[in-house]
């Protein structure tokens, strides 16, 4: 077996093994997502995959239903939501609850079925927005390198940046570094990433 079809049949053992061990918790996050206003439980939003394929990716709600609204009518929420950050500090869109999601990422536990679904990698980059890429692009001419060797492996649920800091890791660092682990790309890398996952995500760091 080559790389692709062995990190392709760890995707699947770790993507129903987590499914299959997490489905209490995913039940209760949902029920207590439902009950705090009645709103959707799960999110999707468009994202760019592999050779810039779009696919929708899934997570818990976090912020209100109205999030949209609240953010097109505050000039300086939405300043900062589209200054190249990718997390406002202090969101208020974001629910108490949600916030406790996503500190220790269990809102991203719904990306278990984009991996079986073969759009998603348990490991690789973030899986980048439209517009994220478009501006980036257009502000980073000389990065496009970069851009390029990132979006040539699919996006995962954990990766370089996720164990390095996360928020607290500028765009452009994040763009290079994820760029680095697709030319570096291997089984020992991947494995090495996924033993740092567990202590990344209690640790917290960059989580908002």
């Amino acid at each position: 077996m080559n790389y692709q079809q062995i990190k392709r049949l760890m995707d699947i053992v770790i993507a129903v093994t987590g499914l299959t061990v997490l489905f209490p918790l995913m039940a209760v996050i949902g029920f207590l997502i439902k009950i705090s206003d009645g709103g959707r439980v799960i999110y999707s939003q468009i994202r760019i995959g592999r050779h810039r394929k779009q696919f929708k990716i899934y997570k818990f709600r976090t912020m209100v239903e109205d999030a949209d609204e609240i953010l097109f009518s505050d000039r300086n929420l939405y300043q900062q939501a589209r200054s190249g950050s990718h997390k406002i500090e202090n969101d208020p869109r974001i629910t108490a609850f949600g916030r406790f999601l996503r500190k220790y990422s269990l809102d991203e536990v719904p990306q278990f079925f984009n991996v079986l679904r073969g759009e998603m990698s348990f490991v690789g980059p973030r899986a980048y927005r439209t517009d994220e890429l478009q501006k980036y692009e257009s502000e980073n001419p000389h990065d496009q390198k970069f851009l390029e060797a990132l979006l040539s492996v699919k996006p995962g649920i954990t990766g370089l940046w996720q164990v390095n800091g996360r928020s607290t890791v500028s765009f452009e660092e994040r763009v290079r570094l994820e760029a680095l682990y697709s030319q570096k790309i291997s089984l020992m890398l991947d494995l090495l990433i996924i033993l740092k996952t567990p202590i990344a995500v209690l640790k917290a760091k960059g989580a908002s």
